[in-house]
């Protein structure tokens, strides 16, 4: 399998072209297919088909906190019910020697993954895990943003948890109290950022 994960036609090493030898690619549905299925709301029916050469990503790299030598490929393919009818796949599998740490993928343009909230409760919002690290970033404590954005502990708890998305007057305050603007937190909170166009003189 990993022999399949790492074999990379394309990448050029050492300044040329390092063909290596050919491996078999035919193992990596069945994984695929096997991690896909671990999804509780998976659909059976639908199976990852055709693949090609993964593409690596991050090479030996200290990585979100993951230890040295993480590697992260990228496995374009196809994914369908099997009518022959099928869409782009992608998948994007971390590992460390033999022990996989990460898996996410797209289908044409969703991107799923791993559930973090226990089955039957909602997904944490990512803004929640972002907004958290640029508070602690900046050494500000849950009091002190809820009394610059005029919110109860409470909201703040909430945002920070992943359990609410600020709303735009919420995104202005946010933004004040970071230091940061108020484009770049709508763009972490996954809001709109397409605003009424100039039109050209």
């Amino acid at each position: 399998m990993i022999a399949a994960l790492t074999y990379w036609p394309d990448v050029i090493r050492g300044g040329r072209e390092y063909p290596p030898e050919p491996v078999d690619l035919t193992v990596l549905p069945p994984f695929l297919n096997g991690l896909l299925a671990d999804l509780p709301w998976w659909n059976h029916d639908w199976r990852v088909g055709h693949v090609e050469p993964g593409v690596p990503l991050e090479i030996g790299s200290d990585h979100r906190g993951h230890p040295a030598g993480f590697t992260e490929v990228s496995v374009p393919g196809t994914v369908g019910p099997g009518d022959g009818e099928s869409l782009p796949f992608v998948a994007k599998v971390g590992f460390a020697g033999d022990q996989l740490i990460r898996f996410q993928a797209k289908i044409a343009d969703v991107v799923i993954g791993p559930a973090v909230a226990p089955a039957g409760r909602p997904e944490p919002h990512p803004f929640g895990r972002l907004f958290t690290g640029l508070m602690d970033l900046r050494g500000i404590p849950v009091k002190r943003m809820a009394w610059q954005t005029e919110r109860s502990r409470s909201t703040i708890w909430m945002l920070r948890d992943g359990m609410y998305n600020p709303d735009p007057p919420l995104v202005r305050e946010i933004a004040e109290a970071l230091g940061l603007s108020e484009a770049d937190v709508r763009v972490i909170a996954g809001l709109d950022t397409a605003g009424p166009r100039e039109e050209a003189p």
